[in-house]
């Protein structure tokens, strides 16, 4: 806890003694409170108990030692595309995807001054989207752990001409003024989340469109992801994401994160995850959830 600025351990503390005493129903999210995450939390799952989280790491540990029933993880972002270390956290974390959540992400340019200010503090993903934003204008960008853990950071700096890019709600928590509303540089801005759990979902339990979330790794060598491949296309199944990432620093051979519509116990799914494992390596299904919008 001491990790967060000053102006937000009171509510990090309220907040966690709240999740404490209902550990099953508390939802692990990383950031301050009232950090984007917090949000989508109370979003998506209404009646949880939001625990705030320094690090996806903690928030994903929270779950792993039952501290939490659920944790609530941004994977990617519709203008500055997937979160950091995410792709290596899911599948090490050893829980199973249980579900989506799309969210609108709006930022606010908030301060202690009225301005001109000179720099904004807040979390390289908002930063990214906001980028022209600040560019515009002569304000230098600064890596924060979170956006609203950025608010309270500048409250706590006290210098007026340092910024913070936070959620409305921020501003309202920590004591700032908003200079500037919806300053991301696109409005359909999104970010889609992930709910995770120790106790992955029974496909045979989900009543309409799935979607299922696996990772694999294949030899670099030519045509060995189009031999791995080639069944999803071959079952007319919509893959609807595919990342590749290199783990270790052998770079003999490329990881593969991939999201397909569809759940195990239907027959093109099966018979195409069949033959991606006779081609590829270390097939791990990270979890088969309701879908959470329609792709396409």
């Amino acid at each position: 806890m001491q990790s967060y600025p000053a102006p937000a351990l009171a509510l990090v503390q309220a907040l966690s003694e709240a999740a404490a005493a209902d550990p099953v129903h508390a939802v692990a999210f990383q950031g301050a409170p009232g950090a984007n995450s917090h949000r989508a939390a109370l979003e998506a799952v209404p009646d949880g108990a939001p625990l705030p989280c320094f690090s996806f790491e903690d928030a994903l540990d929270a779950v792993k030692d039952g501290r939490a029933g659920l944790a609530i993880i941004p994977i990617e972002n519709s203008q500055h595309g997937r979160v950091a270390d995410i792709h290596f956290l899911l599948p090490e974390s050893g829980l199973s995807i249980v579900g989506e959540h799309f969210m609108p992400i709006h930022a606010c340019l908030m301060g202690l001054g009225d301005g001109p200010f000179t720099a904004a503090y807040s979390h390289p993903q908002a930063l990214g989207q906001s980028r022209h934003y600040l560019r515009a204008r002569g304000i230098v960008p600064l890596s924060h752990a979170d956006t609203a853990g950025a608010a309270a950071h500048v409250a706590e700096l006290g210098d007026p001409a340092i910024a913070a890019l936070a959620p409305k709600i921020a501003a309202e928590l920590y004591g700032l003024k908003i200079m500037a509303e919806n300053v991301e540089d696109a409005p359909d801005n999104t970010t889609r989340f992930v709910l995770l759990s120790r106790t992955p979902l029974d496909p045979a339990t989900i009543v309409g469109p799935a979607i299922t979330t696996f990772v694999f790794e294949v030899r670099n060598i030519p045509g060995a992801l189009y031999k791995a491949l080639g069944a999803f296309a071959t079952n007319a199944l919509n893959m609807t994401k595919l990342e590749s990432y290199q783990q270790g620093a052998s770079f003999a051979a490329t990881r593969f994160y991939c999201d397909v519509v569809g759940k195990p116990g239907e027959p093109g799914l099966d018979r195409a995850l069949d033959e991606l494992r006779f081609f590829a390596t270390d097939v791990r299904v990270l979890g088969t959830y309701p879908l959470g919008r329609e792709r396409g």
